[in-house]
Protein backbone atom coordinates (compact mmCIF):
# COMPACT_ATOMS: atom_id res chain seq x y z
CA UNK A 1 0.00 0.00 0.00
CA UNK A 2 1.63 3.46 -1.41
CA UNK A 3 0.82 6.37 0.81
CA UNK A 4 -0.02 9.39 -1.00
CA UNK A 5 2.20 12.46 0.07
CA UNK A 6 0.87 15.55 -0.05
CA UNK A 7 1.81 19.00 -0.47
CA UNK A 8 2.58 21.18 3.30
CA UNK A 9 -0.01 23.89 3.61
CA UNK A 10 1.44 27.25 2.84
CA UNK A 11 0.50 30.61 4.76
CA UNK A 12 -1.59 32.97 2.77
CA UNK A 13 0.40 36.01 4.04
CA UNK A 14 3.47 34.33 3.21
CA UNK A 15 3.24 32.66 -0.68
CA UNK A 16 6.55 34.47 -1.96
CA UNK A 17 8.59 32.19 0.65
CA UNK A 18 7.04 29.05 -0.55
CA UNK A 19 8.21 28.21 -4.07
CA UNK A 20 6.75 25.04 -6.42
CA UNK A 21 10.66 23.76 -6.25
CA UNK A 22 10.41 22.88 -2.57
CA UNK A 23 6.95 21.82 -1.70
CA UNK A 24 8.40 18.58 -1.15
CA UNK A 25 11.31 19.65 1.54
CA UNK A 26 12.29 15.96 1.79
CA UNK A 27 14.17 16.48 -1.66
CA UNK A 28 17.64 16.99 -1.12
CA UNK A 29 19.67 19.99 -3.30
CA UNK A 30 20.89 19.10 -6.05
CA UNK A 31 23.76 21.67 -5.71
CA UNK A 32 26.10 24.10 -3.44
CA UNK A 33 24.44 27.11 -4.71
CA UNK A 34 20.56 25.64 -4.10
CA UNK A 35 21.84 24.20 -0.95
CA UNK A 36 23.09 28.31 -0.36
CA UNK A 37 19.44 29.57 -1.65
CA UNK A 38 17.41 27.39 1.02
CA UNK A 39 19.50 28.56 3.34
CA UNK A 40 19.15 32.06 2.44
CA UNK A 41 15.54 31.25 2.41
CA UNK A 42 15.19 30.62 5.90
CA UNK A 43 17.17 33.49 7.06
CA UNK A 44 14.80 35.86 5.13
CA UNK A 45 12.14 33.58 6.52
CA UNK A 46 13.13 34.30 9.90
CA UNK A 47 13.72 37.96 9.32
CA UNK A 48 10.20 38.61 7.41
CA UNK A 49 8.39 36.99 10.06
CA UNK A 50 10.13 36.60 13.32
CA UNK A 51 9.95 39.77 15.36
CA UNK A 52 13.09 38.82 17.76
CA UNK A 53 15.22 37.60 14.86
CA UNK A 54 15.27 41.12 13.68
CA UNK A 55 15.80 42.54 17.29
CA UNK A 56 18.98 39.84 17.66
CA UNK A 57 20.63 41.77 13.99
CA UNK A 58 20.30 45.10 15.38
CA UNK A 59 21.32 44.54 18.26
CA UNK A 60 24.57 42.26 16.79
CA UNK A 61 24.99 45.13 13.94
CA UNK A 62 24.99 47.54 16.99
CA UNK A 63 27.54 45.69 18.86
CA UNK A 64 30.53 44.88 15.64
CA UNK A 65 30.26 48.72 14.70
CA UNK A 66 30.92 49.54 17.93
CA UNK A 67 33.97 47.43 18.58
CA UNK A 68 35.08 48.53 15.13
CA UNK A 69 34.31 52.34 16.33
CA UNK A 70 35.89 51.75 19.33
CA UNK A 71 39.21 50.57 17.58
CA UNK A 72 38.78 47.37 19.39
CA UNK A 73 41.87 44.46 18.61
CA UNK A 74 40.40 42.18 15.77
CA UNK A 75 39.94 39.47 18.63
CA UNK A 76 37.89 40.82 20.67
CA UNK A 77 35.44 41.97 17.80
CA UNK A 78 36.20 38.39 16.52
CA UNK A 79 34.83 37.22 19.78
CA UNK A 80 31.98 39.73 19.57
CA UNK A 81 31.13 38.60 16.00
CA UNK A 82 31.27 34.84 17.44
CA UNK A 83 28.95 35.42 20.29
CA UNK A 84 26.47 37.16 18.30
CA UNK A 85 26.67 35.12 15.30
CA UNK A 86 25.65 31.95 17.72
CA UNK A 87 22.54 34.18 19.28
CA UNK A 88 21.42 34.49 15.31
CA UNK A 89 22.22 31.00 14.64
CA UNK A 90 20.56 29.40 17.75
CA UNK A 91 17.57 31.79 16.58
CA UNK A 92 16.82 29.94 13.41
CA UNK A 93 16.88 26.56 15.14
CA UNK A 94 14.43 28.24 17.74
CA UNK A 95 12.11 28.97 14.63
CA UNK A 96 12.85 25.32 12.79
CA UNK A 97 11.59 23.91 16.26
CA UNK A 98 8.96 25.56 16.90
CA UNK A 99 7.41 25.19 13.44
CA UNK A 100 8.48 21.54 13.19
CA UNK A 101 6.54 21.17 16.78
CA UNK A 102 3.40 23.63 15.19
CA UNK A 103 3.19 21.32 12.50
CA UNK A 104 3.62 17.71 14.51
CA UNK A 105 0.44 19.19 17.05
CA UNK A 106 -1.54 21.33 14.41
CA UNK A 107 -2.67 23.88 16.67
CA UNK A 108 -3.28 21.43 19.65
CA UNK A 109 -2.06 21.76 23.37
CA UNK A 110 0.47 19.42 24.53
CA UNK A 111 2.67 19.93 27.45
CA UNK A 112 5.45 17.64 25.64
CA UNK A 113 5.22 20.61 22.75
CA UNK A 114 5.51 23.39 25.44
CA UNK A 115 8.76 22.00 26.63
CA UNK A 116 10.40 21.46 23.59
CA UNK A 117 9.27 25.38 22.50
CA UNK A 118 10.39 26.46 26.26
CA UNK A 119 13.65 24.95 25.99
CA UNK A 120 14.40 26.32 22.80
CA UNK A 121 13.47 29.64 23.81
CA UNK A 122 15.65 28.89 26.87
CA UNK A 123 18.68 28.43 24.48
CA UNK A 124 18.06 31.48 22.84
CA UNK A 125 17.65 33.61 26.40
CA UNK A 126 21.13 32.33 27.53
CA UNK A 127 23.05 32.98 24.51
CA UNK A 128 21.69 36.44 24.17
CA UNK A 129 22.53 36.63 27.83
CA UNK A 130 25.88 35.56 27.19
CA UNK A 131 26.44 37.67 24.31
CA UNK A 132 25.38 40.92 26.06
CA UNK A 133 27.75 40.12 28.57
CA UNK A 134 30.63 39.72 26.67
CA UNK A 135 30.05 42.86 24.37
CA UNK A 136 29.42 44.41 27.55
CA UNK A 137 32.84 43.55 28.77
CA UNK A 138 34.92 44.33 25.96
CA UNK A 139 32.95 47.58 24.81
CA UNK A 140 32.30 49.22 28.07
CA UNK A 141 35.89 50.40 29.44
CA UNK A 142 36.79 51.82 25.86
CA UNK A 143 33.52 53.25 25.89
CA UNK A 144 33.22 55.05 29.14
CA UNK A 145 37.24 55.89 28.38
CA UNK A 146 36.00 57.85 25.35
CA UNK A 147 32.97 59.39 27.24
CA UNK A 148 35.26 60.46 30.52
CA UNK A 149 37.96 61.85 27.93
CA UNK A 150 35.15 64.18 26.27
CA UNK A 151 34.97 66.04 29.57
Amino acid sequence: MSQQVSSPPTSNRLPTLVTKERELSWQVATNLLISFKYAWAGISYSFQTQRNFRIHVAVCAVAIASSIVLHLSSVEIAVIGITSGLVLALELLNTALESLVDLTVKQTYHELAKIAKDCAAGAVLISALVAVLVAGMLILPPLATLIMSAF
